[in-house]
């Protein structure tokens, strides 16, 4: 595919002292910074949470039977409205 780009002069410099030091086409170099970019993009990976939960044998009475909302209640039980 043949497309137009604008970049510096200075970049565009550069990039062709660059390919010719490689001994490569300015055209082969920028295909490769292009797909180093999108490799890296891809490696990336998505943020994972650390599991940090404990070891236990469940609620303890007197919630073993509770719902939330009771657990809740206990938990702010003397603290605010």
């Amino acid at each position: 595919m043949k497309t137009t780009i604008e970049i510096s002069d200075d970049l565009a410099r550069t990039a062709k002292a660059h390919a010719a030091r490689e001994n490569i086409t300015l055209r082969a170099l920028i295909e490769r910074g292009l797909r180093l970019v999108l490799r890296a993009d891809r490696k990336e990976e998505r943020f994972r949470l650390r599991d940090a939960s404990v070891a236990g044998n469940g609620l303890k009475a007197p919630y073993s039977d509770s719902d939330w909302a009771r657990i809740r209640e206990s938990i702010y039980e003397g603290r605010g409205n």
